[in-house]
């Protein structure tokens, strides 16, 4: 990282990724162009787990080369009296993989429903979901393999 003053350790990152609703995947495409696609994620432990469906653009991608990159911004402001901005941001490199074993795909979907629809997990909710929707569903795994944080913090009162 360039600018040793903005970098921040692990746990920052990971507040941020945590805080996010969703992140932007980054991918190798067979002839060299990049691409990129926004997912809703959540972190279990050193994974994220996003779903989809099938088949798709994506999913040929990953199979065909699964070493991808994230970016997450949890924090975004112009300043009002200078031509800079105000952030906080994690990047993640790792690797895809699909998940196949039944417990972890619930498990994952489940994590991404109590963080993106909690309003949603009442009652049989998402059994029934589940039951009706699961074997259409796919679901991956991104094992994280470098972290990063970075923020340029708003000035302090006395500062600005």
């Amino acid at each position: 990282m360039r600018r040793k003053d903005r970098q921040r350790d692990r746990a920052f990152a990971l507040d941020v990724i945590d805080r996010c609703e969703y992140g932007v995947m980054a991918m190798s495409g067979p002839d060299g162009i990049p691409y990129s696609v926004p997912l809703s994620l959540v972190r279990v432990g050193e994974k994220l787990y996003f779903h989809c469906a099938l088949e798709g653009t994506k999913l040929d991608l990953l199979r065909s080369q699964p070493k991808v990159c994230l970016s997450f911004v949890a924090f975004n402001q112009g300043a009002e009296d200078k031509f800079t901005t105000y952030f906080q941001s994690a990047n993640v490199k790792g690797t895809a993989c699909e998940i196949t074993d039944q417990e972890e795909k619930v498990a994952a979907l489940r994590a991404l429903s109590e963080k993106l629809t909690p309003a949603n997990m009442t009652g049989d909710n998402f059994e029934r979901a589940i039951a009706k929707s699961l074997s259409v569903t796919g679901v991956w795994a991104i094992a994280m393999e470098e972290v990063t944080g970075k923020e340029k913090p708003l000035p302090k009162a006395e500062e600005a």
